[in-house]
């Protein structure tokens, strides 16, 4: 805690203890292994200098439940979190603008740049990376200056507030609201905790103490905690017919002390059950697969709302949920396949393999697009011309998000086609009617979503202008291996332009052994489509600073996709083998996914993975020689191998070597401003 002469210092609660005596209370019952007060925000700065983990401070002013400090010290969006309250700024108080859930600047309400959306709620969580940052805050804010990003390193240094330019140090109650205003001022990535159904309010007198209590002692605070376990903002299927009831099931899933990854691993179990039954066919089967396909879709929504429920949160649990989601998605994929071929419908493969491909394309540009926006709300837009119409859609797009409920609203959020609206698609049109009627709604439906999102997104991309690759690992997310790294640059085509060549070789390749007669025949025609796949290595070293160069993992995966499938045709490999080997693919690059959205290092065993590149030459190799089934079912599996040691090398053998030549403890500690 942070002790700086507040007026609400001295102010006693209704059981007679010092307000801020019961705040350090309530912040070792929220996870903080030691609570000190800093009586300055220079020895807040020794603190930090000091920690060995991440450091939970707060203001001596703050009413709230434990809850709100529990979970802004458990939260799993960021290691450095801020409180932020929809109370009206006042001054001597930081106002704040967040964008999807970033504080992207922070200060007194007249020096923000644009419009305030909510104020700092005098609590902030800091990660260990950020220490040093928050250190050089406190020491500048102690001095009443600004703190100012160095061209190099992760601290900066400090310059004179201009006049007026903020509170002084001095200032009644704002040494934590300076502190927070200097984290933002030297770039810190923060995310925002708004408190909802719960309390919390920073009071300066006793009137205003008296009133916070009582809004605190007026709220079932359990009963709060379950409602919120479950999200504000779901989707259409999500809010209706699930979560109505899911709380009960988390209720008794904490009674039975399951976890979060129990209950996930429960999910994939009934989706297992479900595509097994859809396999096999026949009324009764197809019925019966579709109540277990809508049930592990609920504890698909339980896990999460268990763990934000209990607090149990992990990065292993996260990265299980997440590859757990598309393996179960995929797997009903394969049994849908399996039923229509074995019931004499068509080419069942052919399918699943179509809806498994594009979604996970989709699911590409979706995790793209989702840093190429959040990477334009740390830099605000100051290129290009305002009004047009990618600054017209954004603007619509605000408007009916924060619309909640609206048809044009839901409307939204059900045309994207997300997964509680495909778990139902599927488990509708397969209880109704069959497989084959529920593949292809899948595809139709997952097609028009691909094309609505994909335009508008390109148009507002276009607009923002934010070079998202330049920011990242740009070798590792593309997945480019040994070849694709020596390949010549192309600058002037750009890397998305190549990517997308590299899509058309392997796509002509597959439309000819599909419409040919002989396929087979097309053997001499792989090493062509090779040579085009290969343009994509072109851009490997080139610049990925346009404003669609989000697209090129996405194209690239479509090309490897592509590739691989119409290698597996023109050898006659079967249609389920084609299937293993792609969806091995998609495990492999959602794992790099979900390291981009973590900003994680690479895999382990990365480098053995061999690229997209290296993965197509040697299924280039396999079909010129004929062995095309025998070849893909090797490399496959041994891709699966890599991949699983790689899993257990990544968060299993490494974090126990870790922890067993770590001497210090890592834990949360408490820092209070008075």
């Amino acid at each position: 805690m942070l002790a700086a002469g507040t007026s609400a210092a001295g102010l006693t609660t209704a059981s007679g203890e010092p307000l801020a005596d019961r705040l350090a209370e309530q912040l070792r019952r929220a996870g903080a292994a030691e609570v000190r007060f800093a009586a300055t925000l220079d020895e807040l700065a020794a603190l930090a200098d000091a920690a060995t983990g991440p450091l939970l401070v707060s203001g001596t002013d703050l009413v709230a439940h434990t809850a709100v400090l529990r979970h802004l010290a458990t939260s799993p969006v960021g290691p450095t979190v801020a409180l932020v309250l929809g109370d009206p700024p006042v001054p001597g108080r930081t106002a704040v603008r967040e964008e999807r859930g970033q504080v992207v600047d922070a200060g007194p309400l007249d020096a923000l740049d644009g419009e305030a959306t909510g104020v700092f709620g005098g609590a902030l969580r800091v990660g260990v990376d950020d220490l040093p940052t928050l250190a050089a805050a406190a020491r500048a804010a102690a001095v009443g200056a600004r703190p100012v990003a160095a061209p190099v390193g992760p601290v900066g240094d400090v310059s004179p507030l201009p006049a007026g330019g903020g509170a002084g140090h001095d200032d009644p109650g704002s040494a934590v609201d300076r502190l927070v205003a200097g984290l933002a001022a030297l770039g810190t990535l923060i995310f925002a905790q708004r408190v909802r159904l719960l309390v919390a309010h920073r009071v300066e007198d006793a009137a205003g103490l008296v009133a916070a209590e009582a809004a605190v002692t007026a709220v079932d605070e359990d009963r709060a905690e379950l409602r919120l376990s479950v999200k504000e903002r779901d989707d259409f299927f999500s809010t209706y017919f699930v979560s109505t009831w899911s709380p009960y099931v988390v209720r008794l899933a904490a009674r039975l002390r399951l976890t979060p990854t129990g209950v996930t691993v429960i999910s994939v179990l009934f989706a297992l059950a479900a595509a097994v039954l859809f396999g096999a066919g026949g009324r009764l089967a197809l019925v019966s697969g579709a109540v277990l396909l809508y049930l592990g879709f609920v504890l698909d929504c339980v896990d999460g709302q268990l763990a934000r429920y209990t607090r149990h949160f992990s990065a292993w649990g996260g990265w299980l949920d997440t590859m757990a989601d598309r393996a179960k998605e995929y797997l009903v994929y394969a049994g849908l396949g399996f039923g229509v071929s074995h019931a004499g419908l068509g080419n069942g493969w052919a399918l699943a393999i179509a809806a498994m491909t594009l979604q996970t394309v989709r699911h590409m540009t979706d995790t793209w697009y989702g840093a190429l926006h959040d990477e334009a709300a740390r830099r605000p837009r100051t290129t290009g011309v305002s009004g047009g119409i990618g600054d017209r859609l954004n603007a619509a797009s605000t408007r009916v998000q924060a619309d909640t409920g609206s048809v044009s609203y839901w409307l939204k959020r059900t045309v994207v086609f997300p997964i509680g609206e495909r778990w139902a698609l599927i488990a509708l049109t397969v209880a109704l009617f069959n497989p084959l009627v529920s593949l292809i709604a899948v595809l139709v439906w997952g097609g028009l979503a691909f094309a609505y999102t994909g335009a508008l997104r390109t148009l507002r991309a276009r607009w923002m202008w934010v070079p998202v690759l330049d920011t990242v690992d740009a070798t590792l997310h593309r997945d480019d291996g040994p070849l694709a790294r020596r390949l010549p640059v192309v600058r002037p085509m750009g890397p998305l332009t190549l990517a997308v060549i590299a899509a058309l070789g392997p796509a002509a390749l597959l439309v000819a052994a599909l419409l040919g007669d002989a396929p087979d025949g097309l053997r001499w025609a792989v090493p062509v489509a090779l040579l085009v796949l290969l343009a994509g290595g072109l851009g490997a070293g080139a610049a990925h600073n346009g404003p669609l160069d989000w697209l090129v993992p996405a194209a690239l995966r479509a090309a490897e996709y592509l590739f691989a499938i119409a290698v597996g045709v023109v050898g006659d490999a079967p249609g389920w083998l084609i299937f293993g080997y792609v969806f091995v693919l998609t495990v492999h690059h959602y794992d790099l996914t979900a390291r981009l959205e973590k900003r994680q290092a690479a895999p382990p065993l990365h480098a053995a993975t061999l690229g997209w590149d290296g993965r197509s030459v040697l299924l280039a190799l396999l079909a010129i020689a004929g062995v095309v089934s025998i070849g893909m079912a090797t490399l496959g599996a041994y891709l699966l191998v890599v991949f699983v040691v790689s899993v257990v090398l990544a968060w299993f053998v490494r974090p126990a070597r870790g922890a067993r030549a770590s001497a210090a403890p890592v834990g949360a500690g408490g820092v209070a401003p008075r």
